[in-house]
């Protein structure tokens, strides 16, 4: 049987609990005739419904190429800028915004080792914010691949997420489209290369996890 739709993991419990209220509301509103009951019954069910699409966890068919840097996430480029990194130096950082009605699954946008991950505990501005690169909760995963190029990936919490799933260990060995990890609710994911990086998009371009090509290192 063909599933409709895939459900992230990372979403079971509240999914579970959600549904939990709904089946209790939902039998309360049988036995007892409260409009109220009913009502709210069917606001959680609608929730319920919202709530599963949020989770929704696509299955990517990619044709692995170790020259093309996919984008880890769906959502919508805001920022291309120079940057120094603290662990890379002179880098380049683009960041992507996540809306709610975005996927918020991570992908491996390349084959690569897993050199080191950090987790920074912080605040919670609109992830579409400038300033929630530096203030918001955050975990950082450094990567090196086949030709000894460094990048990171940042995971960033928005306004709404309040929750980081990052599946990476040091000393990893990751491929192309694997599961990198999950942020729940609106949030930002930034991708960190040095400066010897060819960009193939542009500020305000949307892009897809495991699809569009980000750029290739020269």
């Amino acid at each position: 049987m063909r599933k409709i739709i895939n459900i992230a993991p990372e979403g079971y419990k509240i999914i579970f609990s959600v549904l939990v209220v709904w089946i209790i509301t939902y039998l309360l509103s049988i036995y007892f005739s409260y409009s109220w009951i009913g009502l709210l019954s069917l606001y959680t069910f609608y929730l319920l419904l919202i709530i599963c699409y949020f989770f929704r966890d696509p299955i990517r068919k990619i044709i692995s190429n170790e020259q093309n840097f996919l984008s880890p996430a769906d959502g919508r480029i805001v920022s291309i800028k120079d940057w120094e990194d603290p662990d890379i130096g002179k880098t380049t950082k683009i960041a992507i915004f996540l809306s709610v009605f975005n996927v918020h699954r991570q992908w491996i946008p390349l084959n690569a080792k897993v050199l080191d991950t950090f987790y920074n505990p912080g605040r919670f501005f609109g992830a579409f914010k400038n300033k929630s690169s530096d203030k918001n909760e955050q975990t950082s995963i450094i990567f090196s691949d086949s030709n000894e190029n460094i990048f990171k990936i940042k995971q960033i919490a928005g306004f709404v997420a309040r929750r980081i799933v990052n599946h990476m260990n040091p000393d990893l060995n990751v491929s192309q489209g694997e599961k990198l990890g999950f942020i729940k609710f609106g949030s930002r994911v930034e991708i960190i290369v040095p400066r010897n990086f060819d960009i193939k998009v542009k500020k305000g371009m949307k892009v897809k996890g495991c699809k569009t090509i980000i750029g290739n290192f020269k």
